[in-house]
């Protein structure tokens, strides 16, 4: 792993029509996918919550926050498998200030 590892967050919104194990079928692809590429702090999950608009005609979500330290390019790729998972409506990575 590079030096410069950076800590980020990232907050993920997973179709609430999965089933339990479908749902956790994909937090725990992130988390191995996450664990491979950095360091793995917390997550939490959410639950399901009121999404402030429609995605994809649904007006809740199932939330997961994950917290972890990679290094800089690494977010790109994760984006990348966020968009083509099925099941994930809507991802957001953010570095996380010292």
């Amino acid at each position: 792993m590079a030096k410069t590892a950076e800590k980020y967050e990232l907050l993920y919104i997973i179709d609430p029509d999965l089933n339990e194990e479908e749902t956790a079928a994909i937090v725990e692809k992130f988390k191995s996918l996450i664990e491979a590429n950095g360091t793995l702090g917390e997550i939490e999950e959410w639950g399901k919550r009121k999404l402030a608009y429609l995605i994809n005609d649904k007006p809740e979500g199932y939330y997961v926050l994950v917290k972890f330290q990679s290094a800089p390019e690494f977010p790109a790729e994760l984006y990348r498998v966020l968009g083509i998972t099925e099941g994930v409506m809507r991802a957001l990575v953010t570095v996380q200030p010292e």
